[in-house]
């Protein structure tokens, strides 16, 4: 044995006599990396440490004794796949308590692999209905592509709104659409909050009540739950509250690569522009690897783009380039981005199409795909990448300042089991002050008033229960006796103050109102007065100049019959960059379609005389696009694609009664190879799109 190996091993296996495990395989990790590195077999000294320290997969079961490789096999799981896989020994603690029936909530490290044990309890315990409520539908992206692949033949899984339920079910999707299935699911045999954490108002004040309804509601009906998160020091009055009640908090620092960490704003003044450009390109140039750079803001995403796109040179690589003509030819030609995948750069953010998103990741994963991509915090919020290296340019996060809890949510993305086990963090100002992270789920006014008082009485306050009574009196007056209690559970906004305020508008001031119908014409003209008054309600919220909105909304009524290109020029007078479109587009389709259908049906409570929007509000909520052909972008079918495949005949994805269960196995029964030797005019990188989309959607 090498003697540096050989001293490494005494010295690990020292922190280990003296119960300093965290330590000791930390300084395992680093020897671990240096054998990959340099090509070294481990020995059995080794992979005894490896067992010691509870990494089991790491264990190299060719070179292992007898009880290494015995405690190798032990851990084996079947996780769905075609072959078992080892779980660590944390992972094996947290399936065992699953399988036992108990309620956990759970912190863990990034790195951990907390995705095996929730696969591996759907193996072996083969339930009914799974609930996974993620934050972010690039997260939904990422979690239904693992579980159809695993579970599709057993289940039906559920993403999008409106789906009828099988026999057995998955469902995976963001807080805002687990509430629409409250009344349709009536047993859950497991509920799974990911990243519970924004359940917090500290961490997410806008969506944490409507996440917090979504656990009261759907945990009455679950027979088990499970709560996952990163980083939390503790939580506030846990077997107290209604959130977690029956709930037990198990918080592992179990690490499964190691960070090291790199003071780089010690070197200058963290301010420097010129240090913070000069820096990054002697990083990036130093090896050829995999780095996430996370930007803090939207401004420094732009900055960070032209300095790469300046000084990198392009890789000449047949993909990129493809990528980069298709982006070109589908959305701008002037778009940063079709220069910067050239150069093995992308851009990360939670504004773009869930298909360009998706494909950049997928691009990322590859060898010879992107190297480095550009990132909000969109990319940390549980979306699994495989960067060696994370930069973090500024200690922002918008705003505010970074947290020590974003922080270290950051940090943990550099390395990956079985990829990098030594994630290099670089950082270019001073990181926040650590501090204990406390996590607190709490009722607030909006919470309360949009719950049923006798439901959840007892896990209601006197306080609250008057609070309720005294909202829904208020409401009476506007829309009639009990008729708010009847309807609660049917608006699509959760902020019932603001539900209040639009109904007494609409009591008081009628005349306002009465153009709504004007919203069903065909000429878009005629859609002005309203979608004013509705924007006005949404306030700061619709993301841009009312005008400039109304201007997007009657331009993208197109977005079917002309191409992006094509729109743009139609929007240059109103300041929309294809980076614009993108926003409001994602605007649209969430917050001013959800208001609308909020604004429908107090409407129809208020005035005798009805009026159903629900034509335009299906047309805004799909970005005037076919429904199926908006639900395939969430599956990473990008809709020039789609628009493809319908002109050529292929699959009728205009008809708005085929459910997108039948669509994929349509999808399916066609074929990869049939459809692409079907579509003319297929560009060579939508042949790349077309095998990414199909991997999603078969069984294993």
């Amino acid at each position: 044995m090498n003697e540096n190996i050989f001293e490494t091993c005494s010295k690990i296996n020292d922190l280990l006599t003296d119960s300093k495990e965290k330590e000791a395989r930390e300084e395992l990790i680093k020897l671990l990396d240096y054998h990959e590195t340099k090509q070294i077999e481990y020995t059995p000294i080794v992979n005894h440490l490896i067992r010691e320290t509870g990494l089991y997969p790491y264990i190299h079961t060719d070179t292992a004794n007898w009880e290494d490789k015995f405690v190798c096999e032990a851990f084996k799981i079947d996780t769905g796949e075609k072959e078992e896989k080892t779980l660590h020994r944390e992972q094996s603690l947290l399936l065992k308590k699953l399988i036992e029936g108990k309620n956990i909530a759970v912190s863990a490290p990034t790195s951990f692999g907390k995705s095996f044990v929730i696969d591996a309890f759907i193996s072996l315990k083969n339930p009914n209905n799974v609930v996974i409520i993620v934050p972010t539908i690039a997260l939904t992206d990422e979690t239904r592509r693992r579980i159809y692949k695993k579970f599709a033949t057993k289940y039906k899984i559920i993403t999008t709104p409106e789906v009828v339920l099988g026999e057995r079910n998955i469902f995976i999707f963001p807080q805002e659409r687990a509430i629409s299935y409250i009344e349709k699911i009536n047993s859950i045999d497991i509920l799974i909050i990911d990243e519970f954490y924004k359940a917090g108002i500290a961490f997410d004040k806008d969506r944490a009540p409507i996440l917090l309804k979504a656990i009261l509601e759907l945990g009455k009906k679950a027979k088990q739950k499970y709560f996952l998160a990163p980083n939390i020091s503790d939580i506030e009055n846990l077997g107290d509250s209604p959130f977690t009640s029956n709930m037990e908090f198990i918080p592992l620092d179990f690490n499964t690569v190691f960070s090291d960490i790199h003071k780089n704003y010690k070197e200058h003044e963290s301010s420097n522009v010129d240090f913070k450009q000069n820096k990054l390109l002697e990083i990036l140039s130093e090896k050829s690897t995999k780095s996430l750079i996370y930007a803090g803001t939207f401004t420094n995403i732009d900055a960070i783009a032209n300095v790469l796109n300046k000084h990198l040179v392009d890789k000449h690589n047949a993909i990129l380039d493809n990528f980069s003509d298709w982006l070109r030819i589908s959305y701008c030609h002037n778009y940063i981005l079709t220069d910067l995948v050239k150069k093995g750069v992308g851009i990360h953010n939670g504004k773009l199409h869930r298909s360009l998103s998706q494909i950049q990741v997928k691009l990322f994963e590859e060898s010879d795909g992107l190297d480095n991509i550009i990132s909000t915090s969109s990319i940390i919020e549980g979306v699994n990448t495989c960067a060696e290296n994370v930069i973090i340019w500024a200690n922002k996060n918008g705003r505010p300042r970074l947290n020590d809890f974003t922080y270290r949510n950051i940090v943990g993305r550099g390395g990956r089991m079985f990829k990098h086990f030594i994630g290099k963090v670089f950082l270019f100002e001073e990181p926040p002050q650590q501090e204990f992270t406390q996590l607190k789920l709490e009722f607030t006014d909006d919470l309360v008033t949009s719950l049923d008082k006798e439901k959840f009485k007892g896990e209601l306050t006197r306080e609250q229960e008057i609070k309720i009574i005294a909202f829904n009196d208020d409401m009476d007056d506007v829309l009639g006796k009990g008729v708010y209690e009847q309807i609660k559970n049917s608006f699509q906004t959760f902020s019932p103050s603001n539900l209040k305020s639009i109904a007494s508008d609409m009591r008081n001031n009628p005349t306002e109102w009465n153009g709504l119908v004007y919203l069903n014409s065909e000429n878009v003209n005629e859609w002005d007065r309203n979608l004013y008054l509705i924007l006005n309600r949404i306030g700061g919220g619709a993301g841009a100049y009312y005008r400039d909105m109304v201007a997007y909304i009657k331009a993208i009524s197109q977005n079917w019959n002309r191409t992006i290109p094509q729109m743009l020029p139609f929007l240059q007078s109103n300041g929309v960059t294809i980076e614009k479109f993108f926003e409001m587009e994602r605007t649209v389709t969430f917050k001013v379609a959800t208001m609308l259908k909020d604004v429908n049906l107090l409407y129809n409570y208020i005035f005798q005389k009805k009026v159903d929007i629900s034509p335009f509000i299906s047309r805004i909520s799909y970005a005037f696009l076919p429904k199926l052909v908006y639900e395939l972008e969430e599956y990473g079918l990008p809709r020039m694609v789609s628009k493809k495949i319908q002109n050529a005949g292929i699959i009728d994805l205009e008809n708005f009664n085929t459910p997108i269960h039948e669509a994929i196995s349509q999808f399916n029964q066609i074929g990869l190879e049939n459809i692409k030797q079907r579509i003319p005019n297929l560009h060579s990188f939508e042949s790349y799109i077309l095998d990414y989309f199909y991997d999603g959607i078969k069984t294993e």
